[in-house]
Formats: C-alpha cells, sequence, structure tokens
C-alpha cells in the first residue's frame, strides 16, 4: 500500500532499547527516535497539524506563504507540508543554528533568513520578531507560530502519547523530554497521564533556558538567560505550548555533557542523533542516577529523541567544533599520531629510495600489498609513487621499469604534524592526494592513506 504524499509517512516511529549506558540502572530506559520521521525530526507532527488548522479556519489561502521562527526543525515539517499542499515558506532561524539545517530548509524550496541568536526575544533583530513582521508585512500568509499555537500541543496528544502507550503495552512510568515550545513534552504527558496518571513526566533543560529555574521556583529569571549551544531545546521566553502543570520535575544538562553523550549514544548504542537528543539522554541517566532508589526493575522509561545525526554533522560530530568550544580534552580528540601509532602496530612505513628501479618498487609495493609509497633520499623525503603513476609509466613507455625512481617520481605526500586532529588533515585525503606522512615527537616518519582514514570512520573513532 502506498501513501498519497510524503505526509503519510509520518509517525509511527520506533521504540528501542538503550543497553550500554544505562546497564547499570534499574528499569527499562527506551529511546523513542524521531529522526525515522520523513524530515527526521518530531517537529515533523506538528508541521501538518498547525497547517490543517490554519486551511480548516480559512487563515490562508491556497498558494499563500506559511511564515515561522524556527530553529531548523519544525521549518522542514512545515517545508513537506507546504510541498504537499501548494504553499511557499518564509522562515527567521538563528546563527546557532547549523548550515545544515538552513541547507535542508532551503533544499525544500523554503526562503531563509538568519538573525543574530545573541539578541533579547523582543528585540526587532530577533527571529521571533523578525517572523512576526515579515507575516504582516507578506500578503496571503500566516504566522504559524508554534510556541502559542495549541495545535503543536494537540499533534503530539494525537500521535506521540498514543505511540508511547501503545508501544510499551502501557507499561510506561516515566517519560523524558527536552522542552523548546512546550508541545511535545505537554502533549505527550497529557495522553499519557490521562491514560495513568501516575506516570512521572521530567523535563530536561539546557544552562541558559529559563525553564529549569522557572519550574522549582515559579520565577522567570533573566539572569538565568544566556547563550547556549545545544539547538532546538530551552527557551528564553515562556511558550504558551509549555504545561509547567502537567511536569513532574525538571533536570538541566550543560552544553559539553549534551555534546559528549549525543557522541557516546552514537559509539555506544547505534543511535546517530542530534545534540539535543545527547541532551536529553544525559538529563534521563542523571535523574535517574539521583533517584535509583524510586525506580523499580519493571519500570519503563522512555526519552524522546527529537532528530538525526546528519544535521550535526559539522558540530557534534566535528572534532575541530568540539574542541573550539572545550567540549573535547586533548586526550579525546582522535589526531593524527594517534592513528599513525595504531596503524604501526600492523603496517610499517614502507618506502623506495630515489635510485631504485621502478621494476624493483613495484617488487617493494607488492610484496607489502600497499598502493603507494613515499621516495627516500637518505632520511629525507625528495617524492612520491602511486599505483596511478606505475600505471602511467608503463602503458607509455615499455622501457619504464628499467628507470629509477627518482626520474618518475611524483611530489612528496603533505607532511602533517602529529598533533594535527583528523579533521584537519582529513581534507587532504579527500582531493587528489591518496596519503599524508606524519611527522612524529621524535623525528620520525608514519604514514597515513585514505583506507586508514576510512576504517577509522567506520569503527566510529572519529567523528
Amino acid at each position: 500500500m502506498w501513501h498519497e504524499n510524503i505526509l503519510g509517512t509520518i509517525g509511527g516511529t520506533p521504540l528501542v532499547r538503550v543497553n550500554r549506558l544505562a546497564a547499570h540502572l534499574p528499569g527499562t530506559v527506551l529511546a523513542k527516535l524521531e529522526y525515522f520521521n520523513p524530515g527526521g525530526s518530531v517537529k515533523d507532527r506538528i508541521g501538518i497539524s498547525m497547517l490543517e488548522d490554519a486551511e480548516e479556519r480559512a487563515a490562508i489561502a491556497p498558494g499563500g506563504t506559511i511564515i515561522e521562527g524556527t530553529s531548523g526543525n519544525t521549518g522542514v515539517g512545515l517545508a513537506l507540508a507546504a510541498i504537499a499542499r501548494g504553499y511557499k515558506c518564509i522562515f527567521a532561524t538563528t546563527d546557532k543554528q547549523s548550515p545544515e539545517k538552513i541547507a535542508i530548509l532551503r533544499a525544500l524550496g523554503a526562503e531563509v533568513i538568519v538573525c543574530p541568536t545573541a539578541v533579547a526575544a523582543a528585540d526587532p533583530r530577533s527571529y521571533y520578531q523578525v517572523s512576526r513582521r515579515l507575516a504582516r508585512e507578506t500578503p496571503n500568509s500566516f504566522y504559524m507560530n508554534q510556541y502559542d499555537n495549541p495545535n503543536n500541543t494537540l499533534a503530539h496528544i494525537r500521535t506521540t502519547g498514543p505511540e508511547l502507550w501503545e508501544g510499551t503495552e502501557g507499561r510506561i512510568t516515566h517519560l523524558f523530554v527536552g522542552s523548546g515550545t512546550g508541545g511535545t513534552i505537554s502533549g505527550s504527558a497529557a495522553y499519557l497521564k490521562e491514560r495513568n496518571p501516575h506516570i512521572r513526566v521530567i523535563g530536561v533543560d539546557p544552562y541558559g533556558s529559563v525553564y529549569w529555574k522557572y519550574f522549582h521556583t515559579g520565577e522567570f529569571d533573566e539572569e538565568e538567560i544566556y547563550p547556549y549551544v545545544t539547538e532546538g531545546v530551552g527557551e528564553d521566553i515562556l511558550a504558551g505550548n509549555m504545561n509547567f502543570a502537567i511536569v513532574d520535575d525538571y533536570v538541566r544538562v550543560t552544553d559539553r555533557e549534551s555534546m559528549l553523550m549525543t557522541r557516546r549514544l552514537a559509539q555506544e548504542e547505534g543511535m546517530f542523533l542530534g545534540g539535543s537528543c545527547g541532551m536529553a539522554m544525559a538529563g534521563t541517566l542523571q535523574w535517574m542516577e539521583a533517584n535509583r532508589d524510586g525506580i523499580d526493575a519493571d519500570d519503563v522509561l522512555a526519552v524522546i529523541m527529537p532528530d538525526g545525526g546528519y544535521r550535526a554533522l559539522g558540530k557534534v560530530y566535528n572534532d575541530v567544533w568540539m574542541r573550539e568550544h572545550g567540549f573535547l580534552e586533548e586526550d579525546e580528540i582522535l589526531t593524527a599520531g594517534a592513528l599513525a601509532a595504531r596503524r604501526s602496530t600492523e603496517k610499517a612505513l614502507v618506502s623506495a629510495p630515489a635510485d631504485m628501479t621502478l621494476d624493483a618498487a613495484i617488487g617493494v609495493m607488492r610484496e607489502h600489498a600497499i598502493s603507494q609509497v613515499p621516495v627516500m633520499e637518505g632520511e629525507e623525503v625528495v617524492g612520491s609513487l602511486t599505483e596511478r603513476d606505475i600505471l602511467r609509466f608503463l602503458m607509455g613507455d615499455p622501457d619504464a621499469r628499467a628507470h629509477l625512481v627518482r626520474d618518475l617520481m611524483g611530489p612528496p605526500f603533505p607532511v602533517v604534524e602529529a598533533s594535527s586532529p583528523v579533521h584537519g588533515f582529513a581534507r587532504e585525503l579527500r582531493g587528489e592526494q591518496p596519503a599524508v606522512l606524519v611527522r612524529e615527537e621524535d623525528g620520525g616518519l608514519g604514514i597515513l592513506t585514505r583506507s586508514d582514514l576510512i576504517a577509522a570512520l567506520g569503527a566510529g573513532s572519529a567523528p
């Protein structure tokens, strides 16, 4: 059976057990993986919900323009709905969002306006105010306003809550959710508590957001508001969809904890997710540790994972970005030296003397099953020899085998320092270079090839 358009594939996302990360704690922890939605996030659910309500109320006319302020994911959900229903989209977002998110919105045909993050919500430059201004200025447009639009919450009452209940056969005892607009936590909790009022709902907040303190004290403290890098969660306003009365507890998590947990989810659970998912998981484990005595072995604790990891490739899974933000210690970064040392346990550096014949060099490469070698004169690297070069020589000159390597060699491979992070020299191997040389701290040389880098990345050793 097929769907009439992409909107029919929204929802029904899987629940997957978290094994290694929660093995030391009682109960069963389940991750609801929302990146299985067609737009890659939980926000696909609310895009069509808000648009259908606008259509039913004739708030938007055919061919009109959808306008929204978004951290990216809601924009994608709305863009999919707009494509299916024949609307245009204009989105305002912030400059802290990943380039991948902005690129996806534009790929789906939306106009995107990037606004500064570090301004107050009331500032005319904020993405809240820019989206409202655009709605006033654009004919036949409708401002979706996910923060206050009740159809945000309603979408989760209709879909996410029932899926959590049915997916656990009614056994769910705890729900953990990171909150931005508040619709996911409020809607899911409303449905679940109607079925079982004893289910506990715990919100997870990043430092820099107002929700954690507001929940615990009832005070909106502007001193709590400061920039943070975890995307799509927390707020510097009190969103209309955020129903604190239905939440039982709140925890908060640092950016560093969120990013490192996101990587652990990928490497230890095979869950390739975005940074807000790491925040939700870190908050879950933090709360479970603090409340271990109140958790039974047969409890079922669900965590909503809002989106996938492809939109975070340039940030969470980028060693350079992680180090620049202080999220990685030096020994946590995979460097050229570390990778070369790993390789040297299997293969020592093989080179070809410049005064060796090409025929002899071919024999060396065959013996060691390698496709390129540095060319040496004494202790100095003077060139390189690759399979591609050899093939060109043999096809162009029948006597090439008798020539000396120095007469046929190409330029030396680039040399990188042992301390260079993988991300820094990977661009060399993405180009024409098949290998780089690594200068060790003792002055010795190692070599790294494309296949070494592929093996490291494929094993999850380097993001």
